[in-house]
């Protein structure tokens, strides 16, 4: 594989001619000879002072902060100089409000300098920290290859992290593995194709591709946090009484438009994520970051596509994408189309009752605006866990129950003959959930999302347009009062 040196990967990603550095002079502990010897071979070799490379520069118009390893210098290996430059980068980017975008390639900690180096991660992981809790994006680019505490400090803890095709990404590298345990490490574990697939990073990018994927992102975690202009409501239509079996029945229609189709049609960019960052991933939830209109938010789906219900894994995805929201002070979007959530030895295994209370806890609790789109079905705890909102907008053939019908028949009945009798009386469809203040705005179909799917979810789209501008305007004036209303809510539903 062709390395990019540090400088080479800047120039392809921002803007032409816009890179400035903040490469103060930094010193580390007094070398021996020849210790000394190796930096000077590295600094001839490389035309830089030290392995980290820090500066500012425009992506896409963008001011942003930037630091990149040079494996070049010492493998990128990570000594007290270098963390020092690192970390008065990163508390220049927070104090200066800048988004940062950090490019590892490293072996890990500079040997040549012990134990001393080893804790310098420690100060980074903090300044990291520091800088994603004052609300500021970090945004990673894993490098062949990317090893060690470096990948074990700042190189896992972006909101987005991507990885080069082919890289080698991993905590302990292959030749360290090979001398201490006598034996080859799998080749096919360590790869950034590997770890996307299991969940611990959300893209394989080239750097061709990547200055796209960083200004898109940026686009949303970077956006404005003050309230977009205010967007028109679309007039409310008087809505025909359909009964609830028919609407349970078009919510089942293979062709019905689902998450994915919403992104498409109704967003102006997209950028999606996967996984849990922590080595899970379910393909049946579908992370992104999303603009609609104006208005920049963190967007859960449940994919209609995908063939088995939410799992734990799924629910776990979708507390990150929460987590993102309240870290990155961004509205929130939930889109619930589930039969249910998975029935199964591994569901019961992996925690799934458990995952459903913590979602349920930590949306109703979210320090963020919410809105949460009922697309389709709406089946039991898989629907719930993603429920809980400062807005519920509902499709008309959207439903909410907690269990399928045939479900609850069985349950009453020994059957599934009473299904749609038990739809009835549960109050499932989409005009009893406006009734009993579950739900706040319906959204019509005429008659049916899979007959006009490009124009239901264009109207859809201008609703959350709408109801997103109306949020952020409402949580300028405090998000204590956001939450505190979410929670009056759902304390007084029933009463």
């Amino acid at each position: 594989m062709t390395r990019l040196g540090a400088l080479e990967l800047v120039e392809r990603v921002v803007d032409p001619g816009s890179f400035r550095t903040w490469n103060d002079a930094v010193s580390g502990p007094e070398p021996d000879p020849e210790y000394a010897a190796e930096l000077a071979a590295a600094r001839a070799r490389t035309g830089l002072d030290e392995s980290v490379v820090t500066g500012e520069a425009l992506l896409g118009g963008r001011r942003v902060a930037i630091v990149v390893c040079e494996f070049g210098f010492l493998a990128g290996s990570i000594g007290v100089a270098a963390a020092e430059r690192l970390v008065r980068a990163v508390e220049r980017a927070t104090a200066e409000g800048l988004p940062l975008f950090a490019g590892p390639v490293s072996g890990g900690t500079r040997m040549q300098e012990g134990t001393l180096a080893f804790l310098q991660m420690v100060k980074i992981s903090t300044a990291v920290t520091a800088h994603k809790a004052a609300g500021l994006p970090y945004v990673v680019y894993l490098r062949h290859p990317t090893t060690g505490g470096v990948f074990a400090s700042w190189g896992s803890l972006g909101h987005v992290t991507a990885a080069e095709p082919g890289a080698l990404v991993g905590f302990l590298g292959p030749r360290v593995f090979r001398a201490i345990y006598g034996r080859t490490f799998p080749d096919d574990v360590q790869t950034s194709e590997n770890l996307a697939a299991r969940g611990v990073i959300d893209a394989v990018l080239s750097p061709e591709e990547l200055r796209r994927v960083a200004i898109d992102a940026l686009t949303v975690l970077a956006a404005p946090r003050e309230a977009p202009p205010p967007v028109p409501q679309l007039p409310l239509e008087r809505l025909p009484d359909v009964p609830a079996w028919e609407s349970i029945q078009r919510s089942r229609r293979p062709d019905r438009p689902g998450v994915r189709a919403l992104l498409k049609v109704a967003a102006n960019t997209v950028t999606p994520l996967q996984g849990t960052g922590e080595g899970e991933a379910d393909p049946g939830l579908l992370i992104a970051l999303a603009r609609f209109g104006a208005a920049p938010c963190v967007l859960l789906g449940q994919d209609r596509r995908n063939a088995d219900p939410i799992g734990p894994a799924g629910l776990r995805e979708a507390r990150r994408g929460m987590r993102l929201a309240a870290e990155l002070r961004l509205p929130l979007v939930t889109v619930i189309d589930t039969a249910g959530a998975a029935l199964s030895r591994e569901a019961e295994e992996g925690g799934l009752a458990g995952e459903i209370a913590r979602s349920l806890a930590e949306l109703a609790t979210l320090r963020a605006p919410t809105i949460c789109v009922l697309l389709g079905q709406g089946g039991g705890g898989g629907a719930l866990a993603l429920l809980p909102a400062d807005r519920v907008l509902c499709a008309q053939h959207g439903w909410l129950s907690p269990l399928p019908p045939e479900g609850a028949s069985a349950i009453r009945y020994h059957d599934t003959e009473h299904a749609a009798q038990m739809a009835q009386l549960q109050g499932v469809r989409s005009l009893d959930l406006l009734r009993n203040g579950i739900v706040d705005r319906i959204v019509a179909e005429h008659p049916d999302a899979a007959d006009e799917p490009a124009a239901f979810l264009r109207r859809l789209g201008t609703v959350l347009e709408h109801e997103l501008a109306v949020l952020l305007h409402r949580a300028a004036d405090g998000l204590g009062d956001l939450v505190a209303a979410r929670l009056a809510r759902y304390r007084s539903l029933g009463r």
